[in-house]
């Protein structure tokens, strides 16, 4: 999402009136305003996860940030949108997230995928040209 989508949605949550419109220059500082408050609290979760001597900036580390930086009033509702953010990955995984195409393959097709991917890779590894194998016959198909 691009972001004067982001700001675009945002008006349409605020709940402003329709006859109401907003500047191009403000819509420019509203997107400063976000780039700037995400990097104050990356910044600060940064912190928290040094104080704690961790290497990776966890999601509890930014809700101590917003703690820190006084934004505790907004914790309950970012945790929620957290909450649903990894409800809503877990759904999208399970429906075979970015690697579904939409088209089921059965057991066999799918070894028969791997097992090609494999020869190309090692073809690659190997310095080799990559030739394609020919999917097999079913005898009782030809005449």
């Amino acid at each position: 999402m691009e972001p004067m989508d982001i700001v675009g949605k945002s008006k349409e949550d605020a709940s402003l009136p329709k006859d109401v419109r907003v500047a191009r220059d403000a819509q420019d500082l509203l997107i400063e305003c976000c780039v700037e408050f995400i990097n104050l609290i990356s910044s600060e979760s940064n912190e928290v996860c040094n104080r704690e001597e961790k290497r990776t900036i966890a999601p509890e580390h930014v809700l101590k940030a917003l703690e820190v930086l006084g934004f505790g009033e907004y914790i309950e509702e970012v945790y929620a949108a957290y909450e649903q953010h990894k409800i809503e990955t877990m759904h999208d995984s399970l429906k075979g997230g970015k690697w579904c195409n939409g088209a089921e393959m059965t057991e066999e097709e799918a070894v028969a995928e791997q097992q090609r991917m494999f020869a190309e890779a090692r073809a690659r590894m190997n310095g080799g040209a990559v030739t394609p194998k020919q999917p097999d016959r079913d005898p009782s198909l030809e005449s």
